[in-house]
């Protein structure tokens, strides 16, 4: 098995861009002859005339052209993964806040192809409600924050709209129940839409669980002892989305909005907005263009 080295490569690079071994020796701070005997032991591992010697000037062979494609990336990709993972630049914490609905199943994916990106930066995740992380933005102890509302302030960016869904226990009957018992965080913000819409309705309704726990309202709704409401997508496992056939309401639509990728954080902080943007974005529904028949 042949091995190519990163170093050679380097030279390789360095002489088929400078158009000679002089230059590319003072341009790498290696003697002539180092450069050369590289070039030489390059050729001898591939078994290939990489570089037209019968002129005056140094010339590439087509094999040479077709590996310096692959050289310059490979040598690019052993400086980026060298400046990721020593440069002080890539280092430190970033604060992001989600709300306790949208975490799964988009945040841990994001979460971790971050961590392989920036392996020396550390993301602190603050799981809360949007009105506490819209306050704790605006304080500064969130550097981005994701949030669930019906609106957008100035600065946020709308990444989705996405249906309200009724969930409850798997073959459940709690939603059959009238007045119809609910589960709701205390500052949940859908609540108030959605008794809204009970009410228009004409449907009783009465809120049995009303706590800061997630844990809490899962547990009695997959007890079957009320009902709840998610973001159609981010229900778990262990809950499932109520086919009522009409005997409940229908919701309104929230939006997934992003705040803080106007503040400049730098590369590393783009970076992760990028990924929350491709994680929650709805991808524009494709256009077919009808072709004339002839």
């Amino acid at each position: 098995m042949r091995n190519l080295d990163i170093t050679t490569l380097r030279s390789f690079v360095a002489v088929a861009e400078s158009g000679g071994v002089t230059r590319a020796a003072g341009f790498l701070h290696l003697t002539q002859s180092a450069v050369s005997m590289q070039l030489k032991r390059l050729e001898e591992l591939l078994g290939l005339e990489l570089f037209d010697r019968s002129g005056r000037s140094i010339a590439l062979t087509a094999s040479g052209e077709q590996l310096l494609i692959y050289a310059r990336r490979m040598v690019a990709l052993n400086d980026e993964v060298i400046t990721r993972l020593t440069d002080q630049a890539y280092e430190g914490e970033i604060t992001l806040g989600v709300p306790h609905d949208i975490v799964y199943p988009a945040i841990p994916q994001v979460l971790k192809q971050f961590h392989a990106a920036f392996p020396r930066v550390k993301v602190q995740l603050d799981s809360s409600f949007t009105l506490r992380l819209k306050s704790e933005f605006a304080k500064g102890a969130c550097d981005i924050i994701l949030t669930t509302e019906t609106g957008l302030d100035p600065g946020g960016e709308e990444l989705a709209v996405k249906p309200l869904c009724w969930v409850g226990a798997p073959s459940g009957s709690a939603w059959r129940q009238r007045p119809l018992k609910l589960a709701f965080g205390r500052q949940c913000t859908f609540r108030p839409r959605v008794v809204e819409n009970l009410d228009e309705a004409g449907i009783p309704w009465d809120v049995v669980v009303e706590t800061e726990s997630d844990r809490t309202i899962e547990a009695t709704v997959s007890a079957d002892l009320a009902v709840h409401t998610m973001i159609e997508g981010t229900e778990p496992p262990h809950l499932d989305r109520i086919d009522h056939g009409g005997l409940l309401p229908d919701l309104p639509a929230h939006r997934i909005n992003l705040y803080g990728a106007s503040r400049g954080g730098g590369e590393v902080q783009e970076a992760l907005v990028s990924m929350l943007r491709r994680a929650f974005k709805v991808p524009e529904p494709v256009q077919l263009r009808a072709v004339a028949k002839t």
